[in-house]
């Protein structure tokens, strides 16, 4: 085989294992994805900006911390309602315990959830232009709970773009 034909083989095998292996991680991505709106757990959120601390009560129980990825950040920094296209919000949640070195403090328990939201005017047109996901142990939760995402967030903010979080500057 010539320098040639052996130059262009191992250049088709490297594209047709290319192309393979991003065929398995889209996939594997759909797979991850939320029902409804397709939002899938954005890679390095957990480099991104804090936006506001909370602390949810009972029945959850939670302490949460929700972050922002630059368009986010600027957005809040800047007051500017709606939201640009773009804006991704990222929630954590974990269990609200005790400390055991400190008995007035609170520290974070076991993860419970991670929750997405994605704006975007057209794609998310009939749901105030965001997209919803729920994650748990990083797998999408099921349908049904998705469906209540935006009649909770109409019901309560719809005067603020459909966002509970405010900015703790």
């Amino acid at each position: 085989m010539t320098s040639t034909r052996l130059a262009l083989a191992s250049a088709a095998l490297a594209l047709a294992t290319t192309a393979g292996m991003l065929a398995v991680e889209a996939t594997a991505k759909t797979e991850r994805a939320s029902p409804i709106y397709g939002v899938t757990i954005p890679d390095g959120y957990r480099q991104w900006e804090l936006i506001a601390p909370a602390q949810e009560a009972e029945p959850l129980n939670e302490l949460r911390a929700v972050l922002g990825n630059t368009t986010a950040i600027k957005a809040y920094r800047d007051g500017k309602l709606p939201f640009p296209d773009g804006t991704v919000l990222v929630k954590l949640a974990w269990k609200h315990v005790q400390s055991p070195e400190f008995e007035p403090a609170s520290v974070p328990g076991a993860a419970t959830t991670v929750q997405v939201m994605v704006k975007d005017s057209k794609k998310y047109a009939s749901t105030g232009g965001w997209g919803f996901g729920r994650f748990i142990a990083g797998q999408p939760v099921d349908m049904a709970q998705h469906e209540t995402c935006f009649t909770c967030h109409e019901a309560r903010v719809k005067g603020h773009d459909f966002v509970f979080t405010r900015y703790a500057p």
